[in-house]
């Protein structure tokens, strides 16, 4: 008898490249109105990603992915993530976080500049996890 298997095909793409192609155990995608847990053999779906930290576990480690929106399809044991960034923990360097702070204060206020606030939280969660 074939073993089965339990993992799910996490796939990250961003207009420039792949970001990640992973086999995990579980995913946690920032969709736009909360968070998402997927699990194998779940329902597929698509949904609007908002700006957050993509979660994903491998072998009892969380790893952690900053995404910029985007959108997010579930079908089969595949997940598959576009999104215009998308930054892995280890990419989330000084220079990036000091770059997203100066975008952040330099923003005009309202929306733009909460949203670029929140870029600065996402990708500090992301860093901070490392």
């Amino acid at each position: 008898m074939a073993k089965q298997t339990t993992d799910i095909n996490l796939i990250v793409i961003t207009p420039e490249r792949q970001v990640l192609d992973e086999h995990t155990d579980a995913v946690v995608i920032p969709a736009h109105d909360g968070e998402l847990g997927i699990l194998r053999g779940r329902a597929a779906l698509m949904c609007e990603l908002g700006i957050g930290q993509l979660r994903y576990e491998q072998g009892g480690k969380t790893e952690r992915v900053f995404i910029d929106g985007g959108f997010a399809q579930v079908h089969g044991d595949r997940v598959t993530v576009l999104s215009p960034r998308a930054l892995p923990s280890g990419s989330v360097t000084a220079e990036v976080m000091s770059a997203a702070e100066q975008a952040a204060s330099e923003s005009a206020e309202g929306e733009p500049r909460a949203l670029a606030r929140q870029r600065v939280r996402a990708m500090r969660a992301v860093q901070s996890a490392d």
